[in-house]
This record gives C-alpha cells, structure tokens and sequence, in this order.
C-alpha cells in the first residue's frame, strides 16, 4: 500500500509524529509520504495517521 498527501495538508505536523517512516515534514511546512510502498512493520501506525488527519490529507492507494 502507498499513501499520498494532497494538497489539504495544513502542516500540522501530526502524521510525522505518528509514523515518521512514512510521513516527512517539507521545508515549505506541508507534509509529504515515502515515495514506495509502505513497510508491513509501519502499516498500522500510517493509518493511524490517516485516520487522525485533521483535514483528511492523508489518502491511500487501497
């Protein structure tokens, strides 16, 4: 599974603190997600991410 963050994404900052091994904060203060596909030890802690979005940046390929 791959997880994308749109153009939503208020840079809270959230997603990196749940799951930094997907989520990177940018140096324009918005999140973005790894490139590949997400690592079975870290799929859980990315949807939570997803899940606590607070303006439903956060999509995935599912």
């Amino acid at each position: 599974m791959k997880y994308f963050v749109n153009e939503s994404c208020i840079g809270c900052g959230l997603c990196e603190s749940v799951c930094p091994e997907v989520f990177q904060m940018t140096n324009e203060g918005v999140a973005v997600a790894i490139e590949g596909e997400v690592p079975v030890d870290a799929q859980d802690t990315a949807a939570q991410a997803q899940s606590g979005c607070p303006v439903n940046a956060i999509e995935n390929d599912d």
